[in-house]
């Protein structure tokens, strides 16, 4: 069994609308390889795929990379994903099956206190983050997460979003006129969307315009 490092926490249809939608995006992980598979969702909403058949081993592997995987322990050293739980003036705390403090001076993002850091690099909640697990000494965040941070601030701009699947994302912007103003919607997590602006266009400006038509979290990153 895998355990996804991407959160299914919304309720009623949308909750079922957004399994449906994971249950798809798994087979097309895995569809190519000999193998069985069972969605569940775990009691701290994280989804569990069962796995049963000859390249069971191999589809794990693709999932923890393509999503990044829960694992029950940690290893000092190594990289591991969680998702964004909560911030406060002592850092982040992601959510990686349990509860990991990022303290303030390990993010390493720039000035800023950590809530000023969260909306500078449009960090919505619950949003999948590399971290390197610290053992007895302060866990922090991964190189490579840093980079992808610090990219987005480099880019033409973004707007992301959560409680949202990226189909339901691309749709709201196609119904709010603006579907030539932008590129393309990154996938983050299942419901953890980034909507890559075009240079021509306002980060505020296009959430100004999309959010009244989503219930979510909404959070500009400008360049």
């Amino acid at each position: 069994m895998v355990v996804l490092a991407t959160k299914l926490y919304v309720s009623g249809d949308a909750r079922e609308s957004a399994l449906d939608g994971l249950r798809s995006l798994v087979n097309n992980d895995v569809g190519d390889l000999d193998v069985d598979v069972e969605l569940g969702v775990r009691h701290d909403d994280f989804p569990t795929v069962t796995l049963d058949g000859p390249d069971e081993v191999a589809a794990r592997n693709v999932l923890a990379e393509t999503w990044g995987e829960i694992t029950p322990e940690f290893e000092a050293g190594e990289t591991y994903v969680g998702t964004l739980e909560s911030w406060d003036d002592d850092g982040f705390v992601l959510d990686a099956g349990r509860d990991v403090r990022i303290p303030a001076d390990e993010l390493d993002l720039g000035p800023g206190s950590p809530s000023q850091i969260r909306e500078r690099f449009g960090l919505v909640q619950h949003v999948p983050m590399t971290f390197e697990y610290g053992g007895d000494d302060s866990s922090s965040l991964a190189d490579a997460e840093r980079d992808r941070l610090y990219d987005w601030t480099r880019g033409s701009g973004r707007l992301n979003v959560n409680s949202a699947t990226r189909g339901q994302v691309r749709a709201t912007v196609n119904r709010a006129g603006h579907a030539q103003d932008i590129v393309t919607v990154e996938r983050l997590g299942l419901l953890e969307q980034s909507v890559v602006c075009k240079d021509s266009t306002d980060p505020p400006g296009l959430l100004a315009a999309v959010g009244e038509h989503l219930r979510s979290e909404l959070l500009a990153v400008v360049p």
